[in-house]
C-alpha cells in the first residue's frame, strides 16, 4: 500500500535557508508555510535536530506541500536523507503522520513528521541536548 501524500513538516535542515533546503526542496515545492507541531519537543543532534514526541511541547518549522508532479521522487529523497527505511529496527528516524497547525490561519493539517526512532529517542531523553523553545534557528550558534 502506498503512503498518502501529504505535505511535510520540515524543522531543521530542511528549512528555507538551511544546508538541505535548496538541494531537496528547491523547485519541487507549490507552498512552504510557517507551522508548529504540538506534542513534540527538539533535541540537538550531530549537524541535525531530532523531534522526539513529548506531551507539552511545541516545535517550530515549515508546513512544505511538494508539487503533485514531485511527489513520489521528494519523498523517495527525503526518506533516503533521513536514513528511513519503513519496518527497519535501525532507523535514526521514523516518518509518522501528526497534526501541525498552520502559523497564519491557525488551521490544523495533516503532515508527514520525521520524528526521533524509539530507541534515539530514549537515548535524547536521557542524556540529550534539548533545545529551548522548540526552534532550531533559535538553538545557539551558526545556522548549518
Amino acid at each position: 500500500m502506498s503512503a498518502p501524500e501529504l505535505p511535510f513538516f520540515v524543522y531543521g535542515t530542511l528549512r528555507p535557508g538551511e544546508v538541505n533546503h535548496d538541494l531537496f526542496l528547491r523547485g519541487r515545492t507549490l507552498t512552504e508555510e510557517p507551522a508548529r507541531l504540538r506534542g513534540a519537543v527538539l533535541y540537538d543532534g550531530p549537524g541535525y535536530p531530532y523531534v522526539v514526541e513529548e506531551p507539552g511541547g511545541v516545535v517550530t518549522g515549515e508546513l512544505v506541500t511538494a508539487l503533485p508532479e514531485t511527489y513520489g521522487r521528494l519523498l523517495a529523497d527525503l526518506d533516503r536523507l533521513e536514513e528511513y527505511r519503513p519496518g527497519d529496527p535501525r532507523n535514526l528516524y521514523e516518518r509518522v503522520a501528526r497534526e501541525v497547525v498552520r502559523v497564519g490561519d491557525g488551521r490544523p493539517v495533516r503532515a508527514w513528521v520525521y520524528v526521533a526512532a524509539p530507541g534515539v529517542a530514549a537515548g535524547l531523553r536521557a542524556r540529550g541536548k534539548l533545545i529551548e523553545g522548540g526552534d532550531w534557528r533559535e538553538r545557539g550558534g551558526p545556522t548549518r
